[in-house]
């Protein structure tokens, strides 16, 4: 696997599309290489997010706003993932 000078895979690329990946820095934009990654991120980009921030930190970020921006289906995967049963519940943009 290849990286940015700052250690972040060039194949996370096509998740960063509005962003310069050669400026993005782990650490100053951790919550948004975080949600990209969980939201996006292929095995091996995974395993790299769990090396670099560790469970403990994917599992606090979760809780604190992956349940209200990940993708549903990532987000039940992440959640059985880490046995994470009290998420607060999304409500409905609409009531209809």
């Amino acid at each position: 696997m290849e990286f940015t000078e700052k250690g972040i895979p060039l194949s996370l690329k096509p998740v960063f599309q509005e962003y310069d990946i050669h400026q993005l820095d782990p650490e100053r934009d951790a919550f948004t290489v975080i949600e990209r990654t969980l939201a996006r991120g292929k095995r091996d980009e995974v395993q790299w997010l769990f090396g670099l921030f560790g469970p403990e930190r994917l599992i606090e970020w979760i809780q604190s706003y992956g349940w209200r921006i990940l993708p549903r289906r990532r987000l039940s995967f992440w959640a059985n993932y880490f046995d994470l049963s009290s998420l607060p519940q999304r409500k409905n943009a609409w009531p209809h």
